[in-house]
């Protein structure tokens, strides 16, 4: 979270919670990559808890970068490529999937140049005004955030499950926001709303319960 270790460990205890519970309605393998998504914000939420910890002095300067990495690992390097590809598996039928596609493309492209800028160069992790920033000079450009935006949540918005649209909107509401407000600790404060706003997730899997299993069945790539 933007605030606190005590706050991202909290908060990362409530999306674990939202995490087991929606994991306990999937129904079909398709869904299990975004179901698992409130349990890997949460994991996320958790391993910042201790780059605060860390950049308040408790930790060591090689445990508080270790911890650092973990986080832009998954958050900028990881997350691009797996929404993408939890919707692409999530979708009813052939069509909608072979929709997915381009953002799938998009994520993985983005993902690897990603990985690369946070292997090749260093990342400064230092705290403003409450909130945690995270600058990488080879992944700190308009362009990247801008294929960042669209493989997250771009996928989302063509998805033909309204949760999916409505999550995206949510995301890209919280996007807009976070950039407005504090542009310069967006990678940490856009991930914390952004697994807030995972709790969509568990709503869709509670109603629809009894619906998805025969959704599936109809489903084919083809």
């Amino acid at each position: 979270m933007c605030f606190s270790a005590t706050a991202n460990f909290v908060g990362s205890g409530v999306l674990g919670a939202v995490g087991v519970v929606t994991l306990t309605k999937v129904k079909h393998r398709r869904e299990l990559l975004f179901a698992a998504l409130p349990t890997l914000f949460a994991i996320h939420q958790f391993i910042e808890g201790f780059v605060w910890l860390g950049l308040d002095g408790t930790l060591s300067p090689a445990v508080t970068h270790n911890m650092g990495a973990a986080y832009m690992l998954y958050a900028q390097g990881l997350l691009p490529f797996l929404l993408p590809l939890g919707v692409l598996l999530f979708e009813p039928d052939g069509r909608s999937r072979r929709r997915m596609l381009p953002f799938l493309g998009i994520g993985v492209a983005t993902g690897l140049y990603i990985l690369w800028g946070l292997a090749a160069y260093p990342t400064q992790i230092y705290i403003r005004e409450n909130s945690i920033v995270y600058v990488n000079q080879a992944t700190n450009y308009t362009i990247v955030a801008a294929f960042y935006l669209i493989a997250t949540c771009g996928s989302l918005f063509f998805s033909k499950v309204r949760a999916m649209v409505i999550l995206g909107t949510a995301n890209l509401a919280i996007l807009l926001a976070v950039t407005a407000v504090k542009r310069y600790a967006f990678t940490s404060v856009w991930c914390a709303y952004a697994a807030i706003a995972s709790v969509i997730v568990l709503v869709y899997f509670w109603r629809s319960s009894g619906e998805r299993p025969l959704l599936y069945a109809r489903s084919s790539w083809g």
